[in-house]
Protein backbone atom coordinates (compact mmCIF):
# COMPACT_ATOMS: atom_id res chain seq x y z
CA UNK A 1 0.00 0.00 0.00
CA UNK A 2 1.16 3.76 -0.81
CA UNK A 3 1.26 6.11 1.81
CA UNK A 4 -0.89 9.10 -0.10
CA UNK A 5 -1.32 11.24 3.16
CA UNK A 6 -2.57 14.37 1.87
CA UNK A 7 -1.09 17.55 2.12
CA UNK A 8 -1.35 19.32 5.47
CA UNK A 9 -3.95 21.47 5.39
CA UNK A 10 -4.06 25.15 5.54
CA UNK A 11 -4.08 26.64 8.97
CA UNK A 12 -6.35 29.42 8.93
CA UNK A 13 -7.98 32.35 11.06
CA UNK A 14 -11.28 34.39 10.55
CA UNK A 15 -12.45 37.69 13.08
CA UNK A 16 -14.81 39.94 12.28
CA UNK A 17 -13.80 43.77 12.64
CA UNK A 18 -15.46 46.51 14.05
CA UNK A 19 -16.46 49.41 11.52
CA UNK A 20 -14.09 51.85 12.64
CA UNK A 21 -10.22 53.12 12.49
CA UNK A 22 -9.87 50.21 15.88
CA UNK A 23 -10.11 47.81 13.15
CA UNK A 24 -6.43 48.21 11.52
CA UNK A 25 -4.74 47.58 14.93
CA UNK A 26 -6.66 44.81 15.56
CA UNK A 27 -6.00 43.34 12.74
CA UNK A 28 -2.27 43.76 12.34
CA UNK A 29 -2.29 42.03 15.31
CA UNK A 30 -3.64 39.26 14.09
CA UNK A 31 -1.84 38.45 10.98
CA UNK A 32 1.23 39.21 13.79
CA UNK A 33 0.12 36.38 15.82
CA UNK A 34 -0.97 33.89 13.30
CA UNK A 35 2.61 33.78 11.39
CA UNK A 36 4.49 33.71 14.90
CA UNK A 37 2.31 31.14 16.69
CA UNK A 38 3.17 28.87 13.25
CA UNK A 39 7.04 30.43 12.56
CA UNK A 40 5.75 31.00 9.37
CA UNK A 41 8.34 32.46 7.20
CA UNK A 42 6.33 34.79 5.07
CA UNK A 43 7.54 38.58 5.68
CA UNK A 44 5.41 39.30 8.72
CA UNK A 45 6.58 43.20 8.33
CA UNK A 46 4.71 43.39 4.66
CA UNK A 47 2.12 41.35 5.68
CA UNK A 48 1.05 43.38 8.49
CA UNK A 49 1.46 46.66 6.01
CA UNK A 50 -0.74 45.39 3.33
CA UNK A 51 -3.23 44.36 6.03
CA UNK A 52 -3.50 47.29 7.22
CA UNK A 53 -3.86 48.70 3.66
CA UNK A 54 -7.20 46.14 3.28
CA UNK A 55 -8.79 47.30 6.04
CA UNK A 56 -8.33 50.40 5.99
CA UNK A 57 -9.89 50.71 2.81
CA UNK A 58 -12.28 48.72 3.38
CA UNK A 59 -13.43 50.73 6.39
CA UNK A 60 -13.23 53.77 4.42
CA UNK A 61 -14.94 52.81 1.35
CA UNK A 62 -18.00 50.85 2.99
CA UNK A 63 -21.25 51.83 4.91
CA UNK A 64 -21.78 51.01 8.84
CA UNK A 65 -24.21 48.31 8.13
CA UNK A 66 -25.27 45.11 9.99
CA UNK A 67 -22.59 42.99 7.75
CA UNK A 68 -19.35 43.40 9.27
CA UNK A 69 -15.52 43.09 7.93
CA UNK A 70 -13.93 40.07 7.96
CA UNK A 71 -10.38 39.19 8.16
CA UNK A 72 -9.38 35.56 6.70
CA UNK A 73 -5.94 34.67 7.12
CA UNK A 74 -4.91 31.44 5.49
CA UNK A 75 -1.14 30.08 6.41
CA UNK A 76 -0.14 27.18 3.80
CA UNK A 77 3.37 25.97 3.64
CA UNK A 78 4.30 28.01 0.40
CA UNK A 79 3.04 31.31 1.62
CA UNK A 80 0.37 32.92 3.24
CA UNK A 81 -3.04 34.58 1.69
CA UNK A 82 -5.31 37.34 3.89
CA UNK A 83 -8.55 38.31 2.34
CA UNK A 84 -11.01 41.09 3.79
CA UNK A 85 -14.48 40.63 3.02
CA UNK A 86 -16.58 43.63 3.36
CA UNK A 87 -20.15 44.14 2.27
CA UNK A 88 -19.52 46.08 -1.21
CA UNK A 89 -19.98 44.26 -4.14
CA UNK A 90 -18.29 47.28 -5.82
CA UNK A 91 -14.61 46.04 -7.03
CA UNK A 92 -11.62 48.18 -5.68
CA UNK A 93 -10.47 50.84 -7.65
CA UNK A 94 -6.59 50.17 -8.74
CA UNK A 95 -6.28 47.03 -7.24
CA UNK A 96 -6.33 44.45 -10.74
CA UNK A 97 -6.12 47.19 -13.37
CA UNK A 98 -3.12 48.07 -15.61
CA UNK A 99 -3.40 51.54 -16.79
CA UNK A 100 -3.63 53.11 -13.68
CA UNK A 101 -1.88 56.54 -13.47
CA UNK A 102 0.23 56.47 -10.93
CA UNK A 103 -0.69 58.74 -7.41
CA UNK A 104 0.06 62.41 -6.50
CA UNK A 105 2.31 61.88 -3.75
CA UNK A 106 1.25 65.06 -1.86
CA UNK A 107 -2.52 63.78 -2.11
CA UNK A 108 -3.65 61.69 0.96
CA UNK A 109 -4.86 58.20 -0.45
CA UNK A 110 -4.61 56.40 -3.85
CA UNK A 111 -1.36 54.49 -2.42
CA UNK A 112 -2.53 51.32 -0.50
CA UNK A 113 -3.92 48.99 -3.72
CA UNK A 114 -0.86 50.27 -5.53
CA UNK A 115 1.64 49.05 -2.58
CA UNK A 116 -0.62 46.10 -2.83
CA UNK A 117 0.16 45.39 -6.14
CA UNK A 118 3.84 45.98 -5.86
CA UNK A 119 4.75 43.87 -2.67
CA UNK A 120 2.41 41.03 -3.09
CA UNK A 121 3.19 37.65 -5.14
CA UNK A 122 -0.53 38.19 -6.49
CA UNK A 123 -3.32 39.64 -5.49
CA UNK A 124 -7.19 40.27 -6.84
CA UNK A 125 -10.99 40.42 -5.94
CA UNK A 126 -13.69 38.25 -6.25
CA UNK A 127 -17.40 38.21 -4.65
CA UNK A 128 -18.21 36.93 -1.71
CA UNK A 129 -21.27 36.49 -0.20
CA UNK A 130 -23.39 39.44 -0.65
CA UNK A 131 -20.40 41.94 -1.03
CA UNK A 132 -16.60 41.49 -2.55
CA UNK A 133 -13.31 39.18 -0.83
CA UNK A 134 -9.97 41.34 -1.74
CA UNK A 135 -6.71 39.33 -1.31
CA UNK A 136 -3.35 38.98 -1.64
CA UNK A 137 -0.61 36.60 -1.35
CA UNK A 138 2.98 36.26 -0.05
CA UNK A 139 5.60 34.07 -0.51
CA UNK A 140 7.02 31.71 2.09
CA UNK A 141 10.58 32.95 2.64
CA UNK A 142 13.45 30.42 2.31
CA UNK A 143 15.06 30.55 5.91
CA UNK A 144 18.55 30.92 4.43
CA UNK A 145 17.20 34.33 2.84
CA UNK A 146 15.59 35.15 6.50
CA UNK A 147 17.38 38.43 8.64
CA UNK A 148 18.53 37.35 11.55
Amino acid sequence: MHDHSPAPAPASWRIALPHSAAAVPVARALVRNALAELEHTADGYTAELLTAELVANAVEHTSVGRTPIELVVELRPTGCQVEVHDPDPAPPADLTRTDVEPPDPWREGGRGLLLIRALSSSCGHRPAGAGKAVWFRLPAVPAQRRPR
